[in-house]
């Protein structure tokens, strides 16, 4: 198989980050402007307390996307480095960036709890899975 299939669904979470990064400030700026905000309202906990939901969940969900991502990134890496690349891993991949992708969408509009947990824990057990497998292969 191709290794640097692998970076197609890497690029996919960059992009997802990158379209989660775009629109926070789409929301937050046209918030500042419209609440004259000072200066000194624009630490991070002071913005975050007086932003509504739909101001502070994408910011909330952008610090999402630098959190288990990175794991994913790091094995990415890995996987490509070490020419472990196959149709499981890919697979396992694209899992996590979808369901990831519906994490930050749910995240960033309607926000239903429930539904953004299963739809982190699906992407998360895809990480892990390729995590461990790519660790069990590594002891062998």
């Amino acid at each position: 198989m191709d290794q640097s299939t692998i970076f197609a669904p890497f690029f996919a979470m960059v992009l997802l980050t990158l379209i989660v990064w775009v629109y926070m400030y789409a929301r937050r700026i046209p918030f500042i402007q419209r609440n004259n905000l000072l200066q000194q309202q624009f630490g991070p906990s002071e913005l975050a307390r007086i932003s509504p939901p739909a101001v502070s969940n994408p910011s909330d969900n952008l610090k999402n996307l630098f959190e288990i991502p990175t794991i994913f990134y790091a094995l990415a890496l890995y996987l490509y480095v070490t020419h472990s690349v196959d149709s499981t891993y890919l697979v396992a991949a694209w899992i996590f960036v979808l369901f990831r992708a519906l994490h930050s969408l749910v995240h960033c509009t309607v926000n239903i709890i429930l539904l953004r947990f299963w739809l982190y824990a699906v992407s998360t057990v895809a990480l892990w899975f390729i995590a461990i497998r790519a660790a069990s292969h590594l002891i062998r």
